[in-house]
């Protein structure tokens, strides 16, 4: 860790030593000459976990002045953005917010920068918290700790309220948070997602919370921020899902958000608008039994299949880059793999691997039976790795085998699209 001096600061909000601070750490230093170096190092946790408290309560009780008590007095451009930031979040219906100190990264006498989990829940929506991972940067002042610096930590993107007031739209199967978009056009998307959840209730009949939530930023370079990705990853992709697969050990799977690409969304007719959110609704839907043993082409296969479904459109239709590959004679040799589909590749080759990973679910409905496909995924989700996760559910929930099935799918393309 580098040494910092006083003028490595310069830039910082400063505050006034007080003797109360000086008596504590004259006592600290007699009291703590041969205790071991983390000791020290928990007893600065407990002290900005006591911060980060006083915060938290302060979100909830959208109290401003307790919120900002919270921060270095003389941070006027983080007190004026954090103020800015709670009045975004006045129309959120909070449910929950946590704050959890995972490590500090770096300490120089009353400085420090602290690792921070958020963990937040929206009432009537979540029940299971959205983590995000946050770095702080915070100072003592007596006995206590000031936030300095806020901001994502590495890796990690801001969340919705960081680009402007969210307005709130209400469903009644869902909870649409906006930022700098039409509220007919948010009232739209929740009509749309109120039609999709009956439908993926009827596609999926295992338990599920049965609401989503929505974002919609105002532009695609807002949705990437969102996402923490390029935009030009989404710049033709409607909307995508967030969220943790599975469980992890004791803890359920963290909470879901549907997020709208909202120029390529409303390229769309309401056909495709319906399907796009049916589809990412799947995705809410079988969370908990998508796991890292699952494929790809199943996940999307399988929100496709529960997203067409209900519609009445022949397969070439909904199937049009694959259909003309087949008719070319270029029949897929095999079921597409993770890779194919990345948002930053050739757009007709995720068409293809999107629709053929769904014709693979619609064969298995329409040979085995809905119960069946529904009974495969949960299986292959449930195995504890990816290898031999779907040989053993193939043989078990379909009796065959991955290549009997993969040759039975290629005939089914053949004959279905040729």
């Amino acid at each position: 860790m580098a040494v910092r001096g006083r003028d490595a600061r310069e830039g910082r909000p400063r505050l006034p030593r007080r003797a109360a601070g000086l008596v504590l750490a004259v006592l600290l230093t007699a009291s703590a000459c041969s205790a071991p170096a983390d000791a020290d190092t928990s007893l600065t946790v407990r002290e900005i976990d006591a911060t980060l408290e006083r915060r938290a309560a302060a979100v909830l009780a959208r109290d401003p002045a307790g919120y900002l008590d919270a921060l270095a007095p003389d941070a006027a451009k983080l007190r004026a953005a954090q103020r800015t930031e709670l009045a975004n979040l006045a129309d959120v219906p909070l449910k929950s917010w946590s704050y959890e100190v995972k490590g500090i990264t770096e300490e120089d006498g009353d400085w420090a920068t602290a690792e921070v989990e958020l963990r937040y829940r929206i009432d009537g929506y979540d029940t299971a918290p959205v983590a995000a991972r946050r770095t702080l940067e915070l100072m003592r002042d007596g006995e206590r700790w000031y936030v300095s610096a806020d901001r994502p930590a590495k890796g990690a993107s801001d969340q919705l309220w960081h680009q402007g007031e969210v307005e709130v739209v209400r469903g009644a199967h869902s909870l649409v948070l906006g930022v700098g978009r039409p509220e007919e056009e948010l009232r739209q998307i929740a009509d749309t997602v109120d039609l999709a959840v009956p439908a993926v209730s009827d596609a999926w009949p295992q338990p599920w919370a049965r609401r989503v939530v929505v974002h919609v930023p105002d532009s695609v370079e807002s949705m990437a921020g969102l996402l923490g990705s390029p935009e030009t990853s989404y710049r033709g992709i409607a909307a995508v899902t967030t969220g943790e697969a599975g469980t992890t050990g004791e803890r359920p799977a963290l909470a879901d958000r549907v997020i709208v690409n909202p120029q390529a969304y409303a390229s769309l007719g309401s056909f495709g608008q319906r399907v796009v959110l049916t589809h990412e609704t799947t995705h809410v839907a079988t969370r908990t039994s998508t796991s890292a043993a699952t494929p790809v082409w199943l996940s999307e296969g399988f929100a496709d299949w529960a997203a067409y479904r209900g519609e009445d459109r022949t397969p070439d239709l909904i199937a049009p880059e694959l259909t003309g590959a087949v008719r070319a004679g270029d029949v897929p040799a095999g079921l597409p793999d993770d890779k194919d589909f990345g948002f930053d590749g050739d757009p007709a080759e995720l068409a293809r691997a999107y629709e053929s990973a769904w014709m693979a679910c619609e064969l298995i409905a329409e040979r085995w039976g809905k119960e069946k496909l529904t009974a495969f995924y949960a299986a292959v989700g449930a195995h504890p790795g990816r290898d031999g996760a779907v040989e053993q559910a193939m043989g078990s929930v379909l009796d065959t085998t991955p290549e009997q099935f993969t040759a039975d799918w290629r005939d089914y393309l053949s004959t279905r699209l040729g």
